[in-house]
């Protein structure tokens, strides 16, 4: 290809709303453009990179021996009905209407789609097992996008899904998929971490994801990982053992009572008025989820696990209760307390972390600004009523036990140490690229998605799900490799392997084996465009910095003395050679 016929503008400065490196790169070099929020067209350039990564998941998939298919990106509500999910999926799911009134969405997921297909067409156990997959662009309506492709609304993803006998059949997929996935990721140029995770919407009971590991901002997951063992997990879904902490006061309070404490209304402050450890303060925090009021109590010295918690109480929302919000339900219940001062109260769920259990003689808002109950023990004071505190004792907090319950919702920090060997856990920032599930039943039970046995019974598919973000995996491979001056594209997924940049192209011996090199390396089968631009050599070079090419050969003056510049983006090493040497080690190394 020649430069002066390439479709492609890169620009002085960043997208003025690109926030993380990828968008940055991606924008100035000209491989994107935006249309709305979230929403971009992939310029030559960039579809030349993600038509590569598609190839290179076709390639891993068919040699894992799945199907490729396209499903419709429209899908109508009667599906989504059918596995329950119209209605909770969240606003998500852009749903619209057809000129009949129909409801129908458009696809940010095709669980329900691929699940009927297999219904229509699976009908003995004789045609198990088989994995289909995809690769279609999906809309999900984020709230905020951002990051660029890393966040859009708009996206290309390739999905597969397995459908088997059982579950040591799922199994048996479910690690065939996982072995695909590393084969592609490395082919890619992505070193990637395989963690445990969180099945957010798409459910199921076991689930992994792909993390390209980055110290840049574009690291939306935390992933916890032991140097001395195999474990690692994303923050959403990572336990730990806990360093040891005090949390039994009774060194700090020799009876229960409520006591005042004025203008506590952090931890810090109520620390520090009381002489204590955070660790024998039981935390109490108000989120909405799914639109309605959740307690959640944790050791104040610990932080709450968002997804945890939406997942414990089987909701697929929540946010931190606003002031408004948290005013609005003590009204309900009959108090007055500000934040810093709310604690346990009935008839609102109470979700509370396993670190609770092993707290005694603790300090508990009760609901009342200004004042704590000190000596708390789970056993005898914990739900407060309104009419008890009026006479200012807390015999009457009634017990609460029954009325909790208990599962881990605690954020994992580092250096707590690892569930498996004991070793203290490392933190570093990761960028999901793919995700694998085991599905089960989930969508097979409800939808009547059956096969027949050898006995004639029938039984649901166990189903798996494997999902490869195409364009994400493109942001994150910048996100991997850049520096100052642009991308460094890995070989595999590059626009273009070599640039050939003539200095001065009105000189004829300059532009003459210019065009010689460039004529081999297209008959190599060499992916070479030639910077054939009237242009400085300067803005030459910042744009083949910028946009990536892994090599990049100059005919400059050296040729006068039978050289050429050649230069390899991703190390900056430079060489001289003779143009044929030059062709001869672009061959080697590429192909």
């Amino acid at each position: 290809m020649k430069m002066s016929k390439m479709f492609v503008q890169t620009l002085r400065e960043y997208p003025s709303d690109a926030e993380v490196i990828s968008h940055k790169m991606l924008g100035r070099a000209g491989f994107i453009k935006k249309l709305a929020p979230g929403v971009y067209t992939y310029q030559p350039l960039m579809w030349k990179v993600l038509k590569k990564i598609e190839n290179i998941v076709r390639e891993e998939m068919d040699r894992a021996e799945a199907q490729e298919l396209l499903m419709p990106f429209v899908q109508p509500k009667e599906l989504w009905e059918e596995s329950g999910r119209w209605e909770v999926y969240g606003k998500e799911l852009m749903r619209l209407k057809d000129r009949h009134d129909r409801d129908m969405c458009l696809g940010p997921t095709h669980e329900e789609i691929i699940t009927s297909v297999a219904r229509d067409g699976l009908k003995s156990y004789k045609q198990l097992p088989v994995n289909l997959y995809q690769i279609q662009s999906k809309f999900r309506d984020e709230i905020r996008p951002r990051y660029g492709l890393l966040r859009g609304r708009e996206f290309i993803m390739k999905d597969a899904y397995s459908f088997d006998l059982d579950e040591a059949g799922l199994d048996k997929e479910y690690e065939n998929m996982a072995r695909a996935y590393k084969r592609i990721f490395e082919r890619c140029g992505l070193d990637t971490k395989m963690v445990q995770s969180d099945s957010g919407a798409i459910g199921g009971s076991v689930s992994h994801e792909f993390m390209v590991i980055t110290d840049t901002d574009a690291g939306e997951n935390d992933v916890f990982y032991c140097n001395d063992c195999d474990y690692s997990a994303n923050s959403n879904h990572a336990v730990s053992n806990l360093p040891e902490a005090v949390v039994d006061g009774k060194d700090y309070f020799k009876e229960t009572k409520i006591i005042d404490t004025p203008n506590t209304h952090s931890i810090e402050e109520l620390c520090k008025f009381l002489n204590i450890p955070a660790s024998i303060i039981l935390k109490t925090l108000v989120y909405i989820v799914d639109k309605k009021p959740v307690l959640a109590l944790i050791r104040a010295d610990k932080t709450v696990e968002e997804t945890k918690l939406m997942n414990a109480v089987g909701g697929i929302d929540i946010r931190i209760a606003s002031s408004a919000e948290i005013a609005e339900l003590m009204a309900e219940h009959g108090f007055e307390a500000v934040p810093g001062f709310i604690g346990p109260m009935k008839d609102v769920k109470i979700i509370a972390d396993e670190t609770v259990k092993d707290m005694k003689n603790f300090v508990v808002g009760i609901n009342q600004t200004d004042k704590h109950l000190v000596g708390a023990n789970l056993e005898d004071c914990l739900i407060c009523h309104p009419e008890a505190l009026a006479e200012g004792s807390h015999e009457i907090l009634r017990s609460a036990q029954n009325d909790i319950e208990f599962t881990d919702i605690r954020l994992v920090e580092r250096g707590e140490f690892c569930p498996q060997c004991g070793k203290p856990l490392q933190v570093t920032k990761g960028i999901e690229v793919g995700n694998i599930f085991k599905l089960g039943t989930k969508y097979s039970k409800p939808m009547n998605a059956v096969y027949t046995d050898i006995n004639g019974k029938t039984h649901p598919y166990v189903m798996g799900c494997y999902g490869i973000g195409i364009s994400r995996t493109a942001a994150a491979a910048v996100e991997a490799h850049y520096d100052e001056y642009g991308i460094k594209w890995p070989i595999a997924i590059a626009p273009y392997h070599v640039v050939i940049v003539p200095v001065n192209i009105k000189d004829e011996l300059q532009m003459k084996v210019a065009n010689e090199m460039y004529e081999a390396l297209k008959s190599a089968g060499i992916e070479v465009v030639l910077d054939d631009r009237d242009e400085r050599a300067g803005v030459k070079f910042k744009d083949a910095d910028l946009i990536g090419f892994p090599y990049r050969v100059t005919v400059g003056k050296t040729i006068n003395e039978g050289f050429v510049e050649y230069k390899v983006r991703e190390t900056g090493e430079q060489e001289k050679y003779t143009p044929q040497e030059a062709v001869d080690n672009l061959i080697k190394n590429i192909l």
